[in-house]
């Protein structure tokens, strides 16, 4: 498989910089094969059942861009990677000079971190203050946008850009897929008769990141930090047993559930840099609601995997020529895994 192989015309104006009005008012693509239903995502009910399992990630977006300086005066941003601990953080530093070990950055609140290690192209910073590291950012820190949304976050984002069920801090880009959910369509899948459980896992920025090798069995998947509950568990052995369909919100939330698949079906935290790609052997997700993805994203190859290369490819063709929205702020698809 070629990187190339991943690649699809987009024109500027699809791309959603903007959240619609109101969460559930985006639109909603269903995908059966090569079958399209052209829906609002307040339709999602419909093809819900009540034996069935929607799995959401409940991470929580936090406010992750730093503005500093050197104490020679020099502009720093500090893009937060993943906490360690109050003390630690691996980061993202851009600055406009080579960034040596032992640098230090004056950040907002008289707070100064010191840059201890380079881990690959991102580094391990020591604050040398003592704080609550999540009440600093929040404090202190810029909601981090994508990049192609071409502008910086305003306070609406605050609240758009996270999920109603958003709960533990962790993430630098939301699990988008979730934001079109309403406290209301929650309630209403629970009083369908179907079940709804969380798993976390703390988006990286590697979410971002493009494959830039046209072999893509050379890229290099970046590692994420998840947890799923033994209750989660045991709701999706019940959904099986019971003919049920385990719906994953979001790619996040399928990348957890195929990881734990793979490690055996437990309670269990830890790091996943699973890469899904086309040949991949889905154990637990028969459905999956999700954005439209970047060309040449890892996610791309994610649902391309999931629901068959040429549906993916024509899905895609479908939703440019109705003028879909894409990518976070965008509309959503719903996904069937392929039969194979």
């Amino acid at each position: 498989m070629k990187l190339t192989d991943f690649d699809y015309n987009l024109p500027n104006e699809l791309i959603a910089s903007h959240p619609t009005n109101n969460r559930s008012d985006s639109r909603l693509l269903v995908v059966n094969n090569f079958e399209y239903q052209d829906k609002l995502f307040s339709n999602i009910l419909d093809f819900i059942e009540p034996n069935d399992l929607l799995v959401i990630n409940n991470t929580k977006v936090v406010k992750a861009r730093l503005f500093g300086n050197k104490p020679s005066g020099g502009k720093v941003e500090v893009m937060l990677e993943r906490v360690i601990n109050n003390k630690e953080i691996i980061a993202h530093v851009r600055t406009s000079k080579t960034i040596k070990i032992g640098m230090l950055i004056d950040l907002p609140a008289g707070i100064t971190m010191e840059v201890i290690e380079r881990i690959d192209s991102i580094f391990k910073l020591r604050v040398l203050n003592d704080i609550d590291i999540y009440h600093y950012l929040e404090q202190n820190g810029n909601l981090p946008l994508p990049p192609y949304m071409g502008r910086q976050a305003d306070s609406s984002d605050e609240e758009r850009y996270q999920t109603v069920y958003a709960k533990h801090n962790g993430s630098v880009a939301a699990p988008t897929a979730g934001l079109h959910f309403t406290n209301e369509i929650i309630t209403q899948i629970s009083d369908k008769g179907a079940k709804v459980t969380h798993v976390t896992l703390h988006v990286g920025s590697g979410t971002f990141k493009p494959v830039s090798v046209e072999n893509i069995a050379e890229h290099k998947m970046h590692s994420e930090v998840f947890e799923i509950t033994e209750d989660t568990i045991r709701l999706i052995k019940e959904t099986k047993q019971k003919g049920g369909k385990v719906i994953a919100v979001g790619t996040t939330s399928m990348r957890t559930l195929e990881t734990v698949a793979n490690r055996g079906m437990s309670a269990q935290s830890g790091e996943t840099d699973i890469f899904i790609t086309p040949g991949f052997e889905f154990k637990v997700v028969d459905k999956l609601i999700t954005n439209f993805h970047l060309p040449k994203s890892t996610l791309l190859m994610l649902v391309s995997a999931f629901s068959g290369s040429e549906v993916i490819k024509k899905t895609y063709e479908y939703a440019v020529k109705n003028k879909y929205r894409f990518f976070s702020y965008g509309d959503a698809m719903l996904l069937t895994r392929q039969k194979v």
